[in-house]
């Protein structure tokens, strides 16, 4: 298989030269929206054509970044506003009625975490799915590997690493879920102060693992202990 083959297959891959040309294509393309008549929005509208293929209705204010364009799949009337940045190493599937807000960003790519792998230059892609009618606020952060349900709002600002369920509002950082079906969820689950402490959690977990140990230790004095008192009772027989 070839870079641009591993890419497309979800597979670790390299950017090579050929990888390059296709995303020198595009950054033709956004050379072109970038630059053009702010209030030419004809002309704006044909580019997007261009740049994501099917579209209808779509409109984008520049400026807009992406890799490759042709890896984004928007529905009817998409709207993203200025400054978005879309990451589309793999496929971004957005749909029908979707709107962002100023500095969106939508990430697909991602890199080894070991420092010795991630200086070999491989990296990979993770498909980022978004349904109908979903409003991301500014400055939204999505994350590789994220679908995201219909009729989702998702507050400026968040961080979403985890899916989304449908008919949901998300907000923070890391996002979670404070409304499912209209209906605001218990103030517990959403205030800070009362969701668990991961070093508390840790602590507790430590806690476990020795009283473990120590009753394995305790049951292997035993043992020896038994053994010394059978081994004296013998000598004196």
């Amino acid at each position: 298989m070839n870079q641009i083959e591993r890419r497309d297959a979800g597979l670790a891959y390299i950017s090579d030269d050929s990888v390059f040309e296709e995303q020198k294509k595009c950054r033709q393309i956004l050379q072109k929206l970038n630059f053009i008549d702010r209030s030419d929005f004809a002309g704006i509208s044909e580019i997007v054509k261009e740049l994501f293929g099917k579209s209808e209705g779509a409109f984008v204010n520049p400026p807009f970044y992406c890799d490759y364009g042709s890896h984004i799949e928007v529905g009817k009337n998409f709207f993203a506003n200025y400054n978005c940045t879309l990451l589309d190493v793999a496929k971004i599937k957005i749909g029908d009625n979707c709107q962002m807000a100023p500095n969106v960003a939508i990430y697909t790519a991602g890199h080894p975490i070991h420092p010795v792998s991630r200086n070999s230059a491989y990296e990979y892609g993770k498909e980022v799915t978004i349904g109908d009618n979903v409003w991301l606020g500014g400055n939204t952060v999505v994350c590789p590997g994220v679908h995201i349900g219909n009729n989702v709002v998702i507050g400026a600002g968040s961080v979403v690493l985890k899916p989304v369920p449908p008919n949901s509002t998300v907000v923070g950082v890391p996002g979670r879920v404070v409304k499912r079906d209209n209906v605001r969820l218990p103030q517990t689950d959403l205030d800070q102060v009362h969701m668990p402490d991961p070093v508390l959690a840790d602590i507790e977990q430590l806690k476990k693992q020795y009283a473990k140990l120590y009753q394995m230790f305790e049951k292997s004095q035993m043992k020896t202990k038994r053994r010394k008192e059978k081994t004296w009772k013998s000598t004196i027989h």
